[in-house]
């Protein structure tokens, strides 16, 4: 699980220079290989980009034991040399497919604009986005479980992840104190424990919508039951919120 591929002699740089991750090497330093099951790359970040679509399938299906590089070498017409090369070993690319999970939703709750709109509405909107983006993104919702069984270990690695993070916080807590002042929340709540509440109502939505149904034979899939589900979540969080 740990093995590192070398870069090729014909791929190495002309002239030693400071290490730096191998997931944001430039174009000039991309290895340039040719045979009949590699092509040619002449896009580092597309090939990469496509490498971490992938396989971000690939570890939200099968956890980080069961993903296999070679499966992913295949289905990106690349090889396992050259996902080495950008991501330096299978560990290296499943935490490069958390980070790039966690940038991509908290780069669209950035272009919410959550600061333009009253306390009560941004809330809404927040909680609202939050449960369409998760019911949408299914693969964020495993990749999170998967390593919830590793108990964090891979997160816990990543300053990058933790980095990314700390705008919700603040977003909340500005969404939140905003409402405090304004007297329409009540002013003994903690913004991380709000946003945990907020992630815990919309992730069970998505991660237990299969059990929960077959055990109360309900169908939580139509768009009926989703709109409901989504308008009581919303209403959930807002009524915990009220004075």
């Amino acid at each position: 699980m740990n093995e590192m591929v070398q870069t090729p002699p014909d791929a190495r740089p002309p002239a030693p220079r400071a290490p730096r991750p191998r997931a944001v090497r430039s174009a000039a330093a991309a290895p340039a290989v040719a045979g009949p099951d590699r092509v040619r790359i002449n896009d580092p970040d597309r090939t990469m980009a496509n490498i971490l679509q992938v396989a971000t399938a690939e570890f939200a299906d099968k956890g980080l034991a069961g993903a296999r590089i070679d499966e992913i070498a295949a289905l990106t017409n690349t090889s396992k040399r050259m996902i080495y090369y950008y991501f330096g070993s299978k560990e290296g690319l499943y935490v490069a497919v958390l980070e790039e999970a966690y940038r991509r939703i908290r780069r669209i709750e950035a272009e919410l604009h959550l600061e333009d709109l009253a306390p009560e509405q941004a809330l809404r909107t927040l909680v609202g986005f939050t449960v369409d983006y998760q019911l949408a993104n299914p693969d964020f919702i495993r990749l999170v479980m998967n390593e919830n069984i590793h108990r964090g270990e891979f997160i816990s690695q990543s300053t990058t992840i933790q980095e990314l993070n700390i705008p919700v916080i603040h977003a909340v807590r500005d969404v939140y104190e905003r409402g405090v002042a304004a007297g329409v929340f009540r002013p003994d709540v903690d913004p991380v424990d709000l946003h945990m509440s907020i992630s815990a109502l919309c992730f069970f939505n998505v991660s237990n919508r299969h059990t929960f149904g077959a055990i109360f034979k309900r169908s939580l899939d139509t768009p009926a039951a989703t709109a409901q589900r989504r308008e009581s979540i919303i209403e959930m969080i807002v009524r915990f919120l009220r004075p």
